[in-house]
């Protein structure tokens, strides 16, 4: 009897400990959204660029001396830095002997800086601009009856908010922007000869020409085509060796030896990618032509650097465009054979996303 009861107050303590780790997953789940919030306040405010120029850890109200403001709310601030050494953002030193808590900087507040070549802080700024995340309110009403969640949200599909509203155009391109020197170092140490054949490049849907200026950079004797909307290229920056050009990549893409697209493909549907990928079909040599893709592969257990990133974009091409959707090899391979693709392999890449070299034989 005693040993039954033991075994049952011990199940009945596993079980326990179980349901309050459950409970407290869920919490953390539940307000995942306060972290969002409190990068985007630390990149508003400009907190890493501040504790990073000034060299060495520092005080809040240093800190605070710096922020755009008459009179900074000290009291807030140092709530908003709490959190942000919690997620370990900044370092803090924090003294019972009445000295000074002085913040400073990691490997993480580097990513937030404004003004540095890698950073992320126009990303973040886009995807927690008001109408990005306005869409995530409607997943599961377009479970039950369908439709865009962007739509839903907003009135409109994403590119067409960006056509008519030049402050989110702005934003977004700024976003894209900020990724090319990023994903385009990681590509470029894997891709080293890829483009050794190539003598004319075409972007499709490149944006500003960011990723090309890093391609041609490494590759001097490529002469690049950047090709998006026209109300996109009309606000990129002259580039060497890069000529912007406007149109539709659903009508036409210019000819050129080999066609690249970075984050491009996850923004449409099968059908529309199958489209997209016949154009570019038509735009490249029969024998020697090729498309080289830098998208996310999805891995059946994550990604071993970035975790379940992988499907997380997935969610958000599900919010933010209206057949948008990451794929697995498989759905890759289905679409490139569709496309007159028949030939393709994966180079791995450190980053988030893969190489997809693909050929017309």
């Amino acid at each position: 009897m005693e040993s039954r009861k033991a075994e049952k107050d011990e199940n009945e303590a596993v079980e326990t400990e179980a349901l309050l780790r459950g409970q407290g997953e869920i919490w953390r789940l539940m307000f995942g959204f306060a972290d969002s919030m409190a990068l985007k306040c630390a990149v508003e405010l400009h907190l890493a660029d501040i504790i990073h120029s000034y060299g060495c850890p520092v005080s809040l109200s240093q800190i605070a001396s710096r922020i755009d403001s008459d009179c900074p709310h000290i009291p807030y601030l140092k709530r908003i830095m709490r959190m942000l050494v919690r997620r370990g953002i900044f370092t803090m030193n924090d003294s019972l002997d009445n000295e000074e808590t002085l913040y400073g900087s990691t490997q993480l507040s580097r990513w937030l800086l404004h003004d540095s070549e890698i950073t992320l802080a126009p990303m973040l700024l886009s995807q927690t601009f008001p109408t990005q995340l306005a869409p995530w309110h409607f997943l599961s009403q377009c479970v039950k009856d369908g439709g865009s969640p962007y739509k839903k949200a907003n009135g409109c599909e994403m590119w067409d908010l960006a056509s008519r509203n030049p402050e989110f155009n702005r934003i977004f391109n700024d976003a894209m922007a900020c990724t090319a020197p990023i994903m385009m170092k990681a590509f470029l140490s894997q891709y080293k000869d890829g483009f050794e054949n190539i003598q004319l490049l075409v972007d499709v849907g490149g944006g500003t020409g960011g990723a090309l200026a890093e391609i041609v950079k490494a590759n001097p004797h490529i002469k690049a085509i950047n090709f998006d909307l026209p109300h996109v290229v009309a606000t990129a920056p002259v580039r060497k060796e890069v000529s912007h050009v406007g149109g539709n990549m659903f009508e036409a893409i210019p000819k050129a030896d080999a066609v690249f697209m970075k984050w491009i493909l996850h923004d449409w549907g099968d059908e529309e990618c199958v489209k997209i990928l016949k154009n570019c079909r038509k735009a490249i040599p029969e024998k020697t032509g090729k498309v080289i893709l830098v998208d996310i592969v999805i891995q059946p257990d994550g990604n071993s650097q970035f975790g379940d990133m992988d499907v997380v974009f997935d969610l958000l091409m599900f919010a933010h465009c209206k057949a948008g959707k990451e794929r697995t090899e498989r759905e890759w391979k289905n679409i490139l054979e569709k496309g007159g693709f028949p030939r393709y392999q994966i180079i791995k890449i450190p980053a988030l996303t893969s190489i997809i070299e693909a050929y017309p034989d």
